[in-house]
């Protein structure tokens, strides 16, 4: 069966999604569309595409695809995902951590027959984490190193005055749920917050894909 997909953001990341599906790598996948802040960058990066697709605000993406790949900075996440889980679309969210902070989206997925499928990136494991969650899971613990510079800019350290600049050891800046994390870093956690998914509704997908 074949496939529309459109992509929220041209980023690195954006980018070269929308570069693999032009260039047919993902068989059975067609890109339709592309956006992001500034619609006529976005035009320019994909005009020399094979097939060049439409670039659209962030906000009519899901009138012209049937899966949307999200690829936006964290405050642009709802923006993204809302319209299409009302049209009933399939939503692949990039920023996890986004999801997290916005659970209610789960609902309306349910409601409208969409689907959210979050990609588990770097966590590897992770359907081991599912399958034990049928029983019940009391504890999982993931710790996360970041270079200091990958860190800039988190509200968390905004918010408590915690300063990273000339750091010579390591440094916990944070404990807490993945919930927690996903507001304190939107940017670096997503991770955390795809195994903090492990057990989930049937409205959330996940795949090691």
């Amino acid at each position: 069966m074949a496939y529309t997909v459109a992509i929220a953001g041209l980023g690195a990341i954006g980018l070269r999604v929308a570069k693999a599906v032009d260039a047919g790598e993902v068989p059975g996948i067609t890109l339709a569309a592309v956006s992001a802040r500034d619609l006529a960058g976005a035009r320019a990066k994909v005009a020399g595409f094979k097939t060049p697709p439409k670039s659209v605000p962030l906000a009519e993406l899901a009138g012209h695809a049937d899966i949307i790949v999200e690829c936006v900075p964290a405050a642009a996440f709802r923006e993204v995902a809302e319209p299409v889980l009302a049209a009933g679309k399939w939503l692949l969210p990039l920023s996890v951590a986004g999801l997290l902070n916005h659970m209610d989206l789960v609902d309306k997925a349910r409601a409208s027959g969409g689907r959210i499928v979050v990609p588990t990136g770097a966590l590897l494991g992770l359907d081991t984490v599912r399958a034990m969650a049928v029983g019940k899971i009391h504890e999982v613990r993931l710790e996360t190193r970041k270079p200091p510079a990958g860190l800039a800019g988190a509200p968390h350290l905004i918010e408590n005055n915690i300063i990273i600049d000339g750091l010579t050891e390591p440094l916990c800046v944070f404990r807490g749920t993945a919930r927690q994390a996903a507001k304190a870093f939107p940017a670096n956690v997503n991770v955390a917050a795809a195994l903090g998914l492990g057990r989930t509704p049937a409205s959330i997908a996940i795949t090691n894909r």
